[in-house]
């Protein structure tokens, strides 16, 4: 590996992290568009590689910054995280079975829709508020 590889993929998992303890997100919205559009990586190689590499930390310092403040709803999580296996082993081998470019622009799309939707909802705060 390259340093300068190296050097990219520490950067994408310093904002990923960062972004992710301070929002919650990270592996689909900074991950795998970094992999994809800044190294080159196919959508299945940057989906899988995501999945990999959250699978030990999955954000163990930050959910305890959550859980030392009481910001956590322990079975909402143990029922989530026992359907997102299911959901994780089926919605993989559905993926793998299509084109990758489609499942790269339902991805974008579902991006697309959650940001708008966000954004939406902000504006509306703000005018409500003003």
């Amino acid at each position: 590996m390259e340093i300068s590889t190296l050097v990219i993929l520490v950067a994408i998992g310093l904002a990923a992290g960062a972004v992710s303890g301070f929002v919650g997100i990270g592996g689909g919205i900074i991950i795998v568009p970094a992999l994809v559009y800044v190294l080159g990586l196919t959508q299945f190689e940057a989906q899988g590689t995501s999945l990999l590499l959250m699978l030990p930390p999955i954000g163990i310092l930050a959910a305890m910054n959550y859980y030392q403040a009481g910001s956590m709803n322990w079975r909402y999580a143990l029922v989530i995280a026992i359907a997102f296996i299911a959901g994780g082993y089926f919605g993989s081998k559905f993926s793998l079975k299509l084109d990758e470019l489609l499942v790269k622009l339902i991805f974008g799309i579902i991006m697309l829709l959650v940001a708008l939707r966000m954004i939406v909802s902000g504006v509306e705060y703000f005018q409500d508020k003003g």
